[in-house]
């Protein structure tokens, strides 16, 4: 009885000495091992491992490429010009103790990362003007960003593996004073644009005023020319009928009259009953003088 009495606080000893004495280390971490917080070893190689239980505890740490988005910060340029950078970095803790004993954990490591960061990107993109940073020349300068990070990383086990601007855009003001600046300037050039075309509205108006003018004038100089003519050709054959038969000519021109005072049948007219006009209402026979 009294074996089994104590064969179980034994056992509960043994296995609670086997779970707190073995970790695993997985595929994605790597490991430091702290006795009362002084680094005893390294664990990079994925697998099971042993700790002295309640002496020692472990540290994980990530071994992959992580990301860290910088807050956007404001650049001057040489030139006087304001721009909001906005960038990230790609990291890897590539020294688990040194990062450890400089930085202590991730979130340290970030914090510190992306304060090297902006402050290396007003030192190298505040030497260059602004149009050489909208250029492909930025792909030198971020090259230049990358290695002063790198630098001062390597103090942190940290190794930079690239820097990248996401977003260089012009501080609001600056926006708006562009966008009124670029729409004033296409308002001007629309302005032009109408005055221009008004004046060539005026100018082809004017030409084809005048066209038409030259034409109905040369369109009524040959009608006043045929009508001449006609009226000349008309002449000549009537003087020439009135030449063969003064009687029917007469009588010709008589009706004529007639049928231009007498029509709609509603005319009335006084005159003389041996009027001339009325010489051919009698005998039809009756000569013309």
């Amino acid at each position: 009885m009294k074996a089994g009495k104590f064969l179980l606080p034994i056992i509960i000893l043994i296995v609670a000495t086997i779970y707190f004495s073995v970790f695993i280390v997985k595929e994605v971490n790597q490991t430091i091992v702290l006795q009362f917080g002084d680094p005893k070893r390294i664990i990079s190689k994925p697998g099971i491992n042993f700790k002295i239980p309640f002496i020692q505890n472990v540290v994980f740490l990530d071994k992959r490429i992580l990301n860290l988005d910088t807050p956007p910060e404001e650049v001057i340029a040489s030139d006087q010009k304001r721009l909001i950078v906005d960038a990230f970095a790609r990291f890897q803790i590539i020294d688990p103790l040194k990062f450890y004993i400089s930085v202590g954990n991730e979130r340290v490591a970030r914090s510190r990362l992306a304060t090297i960061i902006n402050s290396r990107i007003r030192n190298v993109l505040g030497q260059q003007e602004l149009q050489t940073l909208l250029s492909e020349d930025r792909t030198k300068q971020m090259s230049l960003i990358q290695e002063g990070v790198n630098n001062e990383a390597e103090n942190f086990g940290i190794s930079i593996v690239d820097v990248r601007i996401k977003r260089a855009d012009l501080p609001q003001a600056n926006s708006d004073a562009i966008f009124r600046r670029m729409q004033t300037e296409r308002e001007r050039e629309a302005k032009e644009f109408r005055a221009k075309g008004a004046e060539m509205a005026v100018t082809i108006t004017s030409t084809a005023d005048k066209e038409v003018t030259v034409i109905l004038a040369d369109a009524q100089k040959k009608s006043e020319i045929m009508k001449g003519e006609g009226d000349g050709l008309k002449n000549k054959i009537f003087a020439d009928a009135f030449g063969q038969d003064p009687e029917f000519f007469a009588f010709y021109r008589a009706m004529q009259a007639y049928q231009k005072a007498l029509i709609g049948g509603e005319t009335s007219m006084i005159l003389s009953p041996d009027s001339e006009f009325f010489k051919f209402f009698g005998n039809i026979d009756q000569k013309a003088e």
